[in-house]
Formats: C-alpha cells, structure tokens, sequence
C-alpha cells in the first residue's frame, strides 16, 4: 500500500504528492518542520512540539496553517490512513506559493502544510545495543538555530561527515570559542569529569529540544541532580559518559568521539539510568507536559 501524505487540505498517495515549484519553502528554506515520534499510537510529547511549531512559526512571522485542534486531527488521520502505531510524523509550513521575491509576498498567501509518516522499529530494549559514536564538527549554522527552520544544509554536512567516519551525529562546536552547542540534529549531554549531568543553556545557538525539555522534566520529578550549563570540546573529552536526545535517538550512549571512547568506552552507570527512565516516559506518558 503506497504512503499518504497530507498536502494543503488532500490526502494523496505519496507519488501523487506534490508541492507548486513556486513554493517558498523550495525555493527559499521559507518554513518550519517538526517531527513527532508516534509509540503505540500516541504522539509523545505532542504538545512540546506543537509548542515549539507555534513558537517557531511566531518568530518568522508565519500564522499557523490552522488552529491546533484541527492540526492534531490532520495528524491522526494520517497516521490512521498510512496504519502506523509506531513511526514518525514529520510536518512541515511554509510560507506558501507567490512569485519568486525575497522580500515576503506583497499579498498575503495561505501557509502551505504537508505532513508525513513513516514506521520506525520500537522503543529499542538493548541500551549497549543502541551506542554509538560521534565527530566533532564546527558549528557552520545561521545565528537562529532556536528556530526549526528547513534551512538545513550545514546540518546535512555535519552529519554527512559522520557518516563518512563511521559515525551516527557530528557534536557541534563554536569555532571561536571551542564551546560545545549542540549535535547536528540532536541534543547533546555529558556526564562531566565529576559526575554531573550537563546540557547546554538555551539560547539563539541551540533548538529548544522537546526530547531535551521531556527528559529534564523527568530528571526534576526522579529528584536527580543536573546542570543546564555550557561545556568546552575539552570539557567533554574529560567526560565520564555522553549521550544525545531527540525525537529519533531517545535517550542515546555516545562511547567514543572522534575515534576516541568516552570515559572507559562504554555506556555509564548514568546513561544507562537515564535510558531506563526515558524509556518509561515513552510508553507512559510525562505528565503536566504542556
């Protein structure tokens, strides 16, 4: 049975998908994305990235393409057309189709949405199974990584350079400071040299991560002690353990950076906690969420 997609109000056979070229989300990266992981037929953390979709749209003036309710049945409908439980929902608004002018349509256009599913494995039950290793790469992006944009080349590139190494994500560094930001298209997490669970601050450097936000909350209502504070590429190479959160990886070990293992190389006592407790949080739910 061929995927449906969702596209501007039709249900389509994902061949028969398509946007106008004159979309401003093909021609200029004019749009925002989220990505929705769907466990047992529930979204998780749905309201997180309905959130963070509201937010990032607000900060490049773009209206929602309609209210949340309705965007949550366009949802469901097509997770329940494409007959998935366990996937991932991808969506994306863009600023619509008009002539092709940098400057924002003189006449406002309705937002364009698609949105997609795909089947993914499950949770995975293997925690040393699911460790893997990163690079290191500088941080090339725009100064509004906050903002979910498509604009994703330096984000491809990072990650292409990974995947040439023999690695799952490239750790993103300031060039001029040596300060860690984030992964390519993860967050990313070290136990440092004495035993504290660390992640970057929030800023116009790194995305708000919802897997990030979930798992915080889970930290603050397990009464486990972290620190929401930049570290240095050598700080990390001091850790004791790494790992990276998103939508995708969960709870992920990273054992070796740049051909090199984290701590003794192996996935950590804390790691190994924290991918137990996420795991919980997937098939159960975190409450007071939104």
């Amino acid at each position: 049975m061929s995927r449906i997609a969702y596209v501007n109000g039709r249900y389509l056979p994902q061949p028969e998908a398509a946007v106008n070229i004159e979309d401003r989300g093909y021609q200029f990266g004019d749009g925002i994305y989220e990505v929705v992981h769907l466990h047992d037929g529930r979204f998780i953390d749905e309201e997180l990235h309905l959130d963070r979709l509201e937010r990032s749209l607000r900060e490049i003036r773009l209206p929602m393409p309609m209210a949340r309710a309705a965007l949550r049945l366009v949802l469901r409908e097509v997770a329940r057309r494409n007959r998935v439980t366990e996937g991932l929902l991808y969506m994306q608004v863009t600023r619509g189709v008009a002539r092709r002018d940098h400057a924002f349509p003189a006449h406002p256009v309705p937002p364009a949405l698609v949105v997609t599913i795909k089947r993914i494995p499950p949770y995975p039950t293997d925690v040393d199974r699911w460790a893997a290793a990163a690079i290191t790469q500088p941080d090339l992006r725009w100064a509004r990584c906050d903002i979910k944009t498509v604009n994703l080349l330096p984000n491809c590139l990072a990650r292409q350079a990974a995947r040439e190494q023999g690695a799952i994500e490239a750790v993103l560094y300031e060039p001029d400071t040596g300060m860690v930001t984030e992964g390519a298209a993860t967050s990313f997490w070290i136990v440092d040299e004495h035993g504290s669970i660390r992640v970057r601050h929030l800023d116009h450097a790194i995305l708000p991560g919802c897997t990030r936000a979930a798992l915080i909350e889970e930290l603050k209502q397990a009464g486990i002690p972290f620190e929401v504070r930049a570290f240095s590429l050598e700080e990390m190479r001091r850790a004791r353990e790494a790992f990276i959160t998103s939508a995708t990886s969960f709870v992920k070990p990273i054992v070796r950076i740049d051909g090199q293992p984290v701590g003794d190389g192996t996935v950590g006592p804390v790691v190994r906690r924290l991918f137990e407790i996420f795991a919980r949080h997937v098939k159960g739910g975190l409450k007071n969420a939104a």
